[in-house]
């Protein structure tokens, strides 16, 4: 069983930054590929990044490449998000996940996360 606890989030202008912190308990953190989600009002989950067990792999939604990193400690158990050039449209709630699946061409499909957290409002205003 994996806890997931996200923190961070608020409120910001648009072209401003944020991390997002994503605090996992159990110890067995480091098994786990771990992803972020997010969702804003109206519109379907759409997955953000991904990160492998170790961090030497990461994936990203296309439109948030080059503005959006993941990372992760394994040894705080901790996954991040950081996010810079925010703009108005990255409004959303941003969740976490973990993936006991290894194969990267898993990660953008939220069906095969095995644990999600609560979910933290992001809103960046104009």
């Amino acid at each position: 069983q994996v806890q997931l606890v996200e923190s961070g989030a608020g409120l910001v202008q648009a072209g401003g930054s944020l991390r997002l912190s994503c605090l996992a308990s159990g110890r067995t953190f480091s098994s786990y590929a771990m992803g972020w989600f997010r969702q804003a009002p109206g519109k379907e989950r759409e997955f953000v990044a991904a990160i492998s067990e170790t961090g030497t792999n990461t994936l990203y939604a296309d439109s948030l490449k080059g503005r959006f990193t993941i990372s992760r400690d394994n040894a705080k158990n901790t996954v991040y998000l950081q996010m810079n050039s925010l703009k108005p449209e990255d409004t959303a709630v941003y969740y976490c996940a973990a993936s006991a699946s290894g194969y990267s061409g898993h990660w953008r499909m939220g069906a095969l996360y095995d644990y999600w957290g609560q979910g933290t409002q992001v809103t960046v205003s104009s």
